[in-house]
């Protein structure tokens, strides 16, 4: 009997020592301007190496662009070891929010460089980009910011 009083005047004591908490942004914390978009994707197995070899050829080649040209600072992608799905991760950090917003001038510029630095044929990656579906899906998409504690 006296344990269980013991157990609830811990739990009530603890409970008075932490008090409310609640915590304000900008005041107890703050968030980066920096914001980086991940993406989730689930490989299926067997198919990692060839999905990884497209997507040089498309996506990295165009990440490699947008990075040239300061529209964004930084990319990767990450992969599990094992074969659990989700398995593939892919980021893109943007020095802002501000700098996600795509338009015209910027895709067709992107277009451009990709055919003139990586000599590639938008046909050539209209093809690779559309075989994707045959082995992969994206489950998920977030766009992150870090949070800086005060």
């Amino acid at each position: 009997m006296k344990s269980k009083y013991m157990k609830a005047l811990m739990v009530v004591v603890c409970f008075c020592l932490t008090g409310p908490v609640s915590a304000e942004i900008w005041k107890d914390y703050s968030l980066s301007e920096e914001a980086t978009e991940l993406t989730v994707v689930s490989v299926k197995s067997n198919y990692v190496d060839a999905y990884l070899m497209r997507l040089e050829k498309t996506w990295v080649t165009s990440m490699e662009v947008l990075k040239d040209e300061g529209v964004i600072t930084d990319y990767g992608i990450w992969v599990a070891n094992t074969a659990d799905s989700p398995n593939l991760w892919l980021t893109v950090t943007y020095p802002n929010m501000g700098a996600m917003q795509g338009n015209e001038a910027r895709y067709d510029m992107m277009m451009r460089e990709m055919t003139e630095r990586f000599e590639a044929d938008q046909a050539e990656n209209t093809e690779i980009a559309q075989g994707y579906e045959a082995y992969r899906d994206i489950i998920d998409y977030a766009i992150l910011r870090r949070v800086t504690y005060r």
